[in-house]
């Protein structure tokens, strides 16, 4: 299916192999045998629990996220998600946004659970929030269509974009306004549009509260850390509203576009 968009995300993850990564520290760490055995368990047991939430209710796409880093000090319990649905094939396969280490710029991937789950992540365990029906059909036909799939991607990238701005984004921001593209496909064409159903659905992003010299800090040390596309009233405040797994999840549940989140450990 749609063989030209599937080779072209094939080319730019071999060709970013062990370069990109979403919701990790970015370290270059070697993939160690213990590393890659835990990863592909994880994602062995991720698909068997598709598969048989697929048998019982016919799900088909389902919200998937991962502890890629430790982000207790935020109150924050997962740190990347994407959009994992099933082809007619069978196989699951994740769409999401990921960062090019090392640069200021992210790109969309279309992945199987192992490269999914094939990270040096801080915890073994997978988050999942099954979205209702029709949440469910809107999002499998915009995720498997090479010209919409694509529609809200934005490559300037920084881990902690303001939620409302264009100017960066980082990849929750991405599946989150893409959710919003695919809800709305004939009204949502840009990333303003995708925002403003976002606020008037309630969505509401996390407030980090990130002090001046670690913003310099992460400013000075990474290309895709910037801290200037945030209000500057709210960022002299140390206040930061970006977009994270956990305020997204919570949003889902409370407005019953989702149920709750299941943890696979």
């Amino acid at each position: 299916m749609h063989h030209s968009w599937m080779t072209t995300v094939a080319a730019a993850l071999l060709a970013c192999a062990g370069l990109a990564h979403a919701g990790r520290s970015c370290e270059n760490k070697p993939l160690t045998p213990e590393t890659m055995a835990r990863g592909l368990d994880l994602a062995q047991r991720t698909a068997q629990a598709l598969d048989a939430e697929y048998r019982r209710n016919g799900t088909q796409v389902v919200l998937l996220a991962r502890k890629g880093q430790d982000l207790s000090n935020y109150n924050l319990v997962y740190s990347h998600y994407g959009w994992v649905y099933r082809t007619p094939e069978g196989p699951w396969r994740v769409v999401h946004k990921l960062n090019e280490c090392g640069t200021a710029g992210g790109h969309v991937y279309r992945q199987g659970l192992g490269e999914f789950f094939l990270d040096d992540l801080w915890r073994y365990e997978a988050g999942l929030q099954i979205p209702a029906p029709a949440v469910q059909q809107a999002l499998l036909q915009f995720l498997t269509r090479p010209q919409t799939v694509l529609r809200m991607q934005s490559e300037p990238y920084s881990m902690v974009s303001y939620a409302w701005g264009q100017r960066y984004q980082q990849s929750n921001q991405w599946a989150t306004e893409t959710l919003a593209a695919a809800m709305e496909p004939a009204t949502v064409q840009r990333r303003d549009q995708a925002q403003a159903w976002l606020q008037f659905k309630g969505y509401e992003p996390s407030t980090l509260t990130i002090r001046a010299l670690t913003r310099l800090g992460g400013r000075m040390t990474a290309a895709n850390i910037a801290f200037d596309d945030h209000p500057n009233d709210k960022r002299y405040a140390s206040r930061i509203e970006t977009v994270t797994v956990d305020s997204v999840t919570q949003w889902l549940e409370r407005t019953q576009m989702a149920q709750p989140v299941r943890v696979l450990q």
